[in-house]
Formats: structure tokens, C-alpha cells, sequence
């Protein structure tokens, strides 16, 4: 069954659970191929001349994704973890105007695929593709056997063009998922903005906490678990979103040493907090923490780091370090609201 994304913009765009879903008349199309974890300035500036070449042609514009990621398939004692879960990823995609994704289930059976079939089975019998859009570091097939070159032979074969774009550099930084994954993972939230296009940011839902928001008299979020990439460990000056609303806050990710035995965490502190008068939301525990119920769903991005994990010696002593960063991060977003 076809899942098909909310509605954007007027639009509903269908999800397409591997080849077998693609109906009969799909094409033609304009499609482009890649992971797009983060769905970067790189990946967008390539999926929008795909629409274009799509509206212009009277074709539909598709996304070629995998799941798992490759590198998580193959390689998963190794792999990277991600910038952007599945449908976060969809989400993304979905917002350049693309017409249709295609989430090819990255297995054994795909993962010995020789090249030529590839291109045979899903570029030109289940999407008719008339033209592809890819990077020059493009690489597919059975043990990547064939890159860009090889994909211009077969699209002089099949009666598709390929075009192969450069890869987008910003403040002099050559954009890719991996120079962004190693930013996130240093802390670098500013230069990790600079090539996703926007901040970045994590969703999930809420977790219990140790009530240590409440001792400090701070409101308090704690996430929950979560599987994807996290910054370094460190203070960070955040934006968190409920619903519709967002919060100022400052978070610390890591163990939080200072209250006994270290336990990891992402705890952000609200700094613009009111009281919410839903009737969905149950409060917890701790309702002086958030009137926000276990497993709410929320995101929130970083947006700088101010400071990395330390240890402090009491209570006081940290309550009157986050009093500290949260005049940063105040007047943070005093500078931004005033940009």
C-alpha cells in the first residue's frame, strides 16, 4: 500500500514503497538518486532543476532514496549515525516540489544488483526515466561498480539524459552529508547551518526526567531517546517546537555529571515558558517542569554552542552557571530578533 505524505502546499505527495507500488503509467520522468540524509543546499539545488525540467517537459519530478542507508546495511559496526530519520527525510524532499519519493529497500538482493539492471528495472522500466540529475561522486551497483560515466553510457543506451552537477560550496566549504554529520558531531552548529540551509535539528518526544528542573526552579524538557546523530556534548542555545508554538531554551547534551550517577541526556531549559491550556496534554510528574505529557512529540534545533559539559561542585553552583547561560542565550535571540 502506498503511503502518501500530509498535504504541502496544496499538494499530496505518494511515497512509493520500493518498484512494485509504482503504478503502470508512472512516466516519464525527471528523477534524481541519492541517500539525501539532511537533505543539505547540495541536494536541494539538484532536486530543484529536477522540478524545473519536470514542469518545463510535462514529466513528473521523483527522489530515489534508499532504507536502510547503505552504510547501515553493509557496514553497520561503522556506519554514520544520520542527520535525518526516514520521514524527516520525506518531509524534506517533499517541501523542493518534488512529485513523487521512491524508497528502494536497500537489502541483499539490491545490494548485488549489477549496475545495468539497475538502470533497467527502476530508471527505465518502473519510472521511464527521460532524464537523470546527479552529483559527480554518484557511484551504484553491485559493489559500486559503475559511477557517472558509466551512467551517461547507459542513458546513451536507454534514450535517458544524465546530468552531472558539481558539488556546491558555501563560506568556502564544499557541502556533503559528511562534512555536515562531522560539524553536528564537533558542536559546529553554525557551519552545520551553513550548508543544510537551515538549523540543525532533531525530532522526538518527551522523556521523564530526574526532576532536576524542578529543584533548580527551571522549566525542563527532557527528549527521549533517540537513534540519529546529537551534537557534541555541551550547553547549546535551542529553539524547541510543540505543536505550534516554540520555546526559547538553552540544552545540555550529555551525562549530567553533577547529580550523582551520570546519565545521558538532552534536557533543554525553557527560557519564555507559559503554562499550556490544552486538553490533550496531561502534565507530568514535576507540573511546575511543563504541562507537556510523556511522549509529546516535539523538535528542537540547535542553534549555537555556548560551553562544553563540566562537573560542577553543588546545585547552586550550577543553577547560577545556567542563570549565565541563559542571559547568552537571551540575548541571542535579542540579536536575532533584531537582524
Amino acid at each position: 500500500m502506498i503511503r502518501k505524505m500530509s498535504e504541502f502546499e496544496g499538494r499530496v505527495v505518494p511515497v512509493y514503497q520500493g518498484i512494485g507500488e509504482i503504478p503502470a503509467d508512472f512516466g516519464p520522468s525527471v528523477a534524481v538518486i541519492g541517500n539525501f540524509d539532511g537533505v543539505h543546499l547540495g541536494h536541494t539545488e539538484i532536486l530543484q532543476l529536477v522540478v524545473e525540467e519536470a514542469r518545463e517537459s510535462g514529466a513528473r519530478a521523483v527522489a530515489v532514496t534508499f532504507d536502510p542507508h547503505p552504510e547501515q546495511y553493509l557496514r553497520p559496526a561503522t556506519a554514520p549515525k544520520l542527520l535525518t530519520p526516514m520521514s524527516k527525510r520525506i518531509r524534506l524532499l517533499a517541501e523542493t516540489g518534488i512529485d513523487a519519493v521512491v524508497v528502494l529497500r536497500f537489502n541483499e538482493a539490491l545490494a548485488v544488483l549489477p549496475a545495468e539492471e539497475f538502470v533497467r528495472r527502476i530508471l527505465v522500466d518502473a519510472l521511464a526515466v527521460r532524464s537523470l540529475h546527479e552529483g559527480g561522486n554518484f557511484h551504484f551497483g553491485n559493489k559500486a561498480e559503475a559511477g557517472v560515466e558509466e551512467l551517461k553510457e547507459f542513458g546513451a543506451g536507454f534514450g535517458f539524459g544524465v546530468h552531472v552537477h558539481a558539488a556546491v560550496r558555501v563560506h568556502g566549504l564544499e557541502v556533503s552529508s559528511s562534512a555536515i554529520r562531522a560539524q553536528v558531531a564537533a558542536g559546529d552548529m553554525r557551519r552545520a547551518r551553513w550548508m543544510l540551509g537551515r538549523p540543525f535539528g532533531v525530532r522526538s518526544t518527551q522523556a521523564r526526567g530526574r526532576g532536576i528542573g524542578t529543584r533548580l526552579l527551571v522549566p525542563t524538557v527532557n527528549l527521549a531517546a533517540y537513534e540519529g546523530l546529537l551534537p557534541e556534548f555541551g550547553v547549546y542555545v535551542t529553539r524547541l517546537t510543540v505543536g505550534e508554538r516554540c520555546f526559547q531554551a538553552v540544552t545540555n547534551v550529555g551525562n549530567r555529571p553533577t547529580f550523582g550517577e551520570a546519565s545521558f541526556a538532552v534536557e533543554s531549559h525553557i527560557l519564555d515558558f507559559e503554562p499550556m491550556e490544552m486538553d490533550d496534554y496531561t502534565p507530568i510528574d514535576h507540573p511546575t517542569d511543563q504541562d507537556l505529557s510523556v511522549g509529546t512529540p516535539i523538535e528542537l534545533e540547535f542553534l549555537m554552542r555556548l560551553r562544553g559539559e563540566m562537573e560542577w561542585p553543588s546545585a547552586e553552583a550550577l543553577k547560577g552557571q545556567i542563570f549565565r547561560d541563559v542571559a547568552k542565550a537571551k540575548r541571542y535571540f535579542r540579536l536575532a530578533g533584531s537582524s
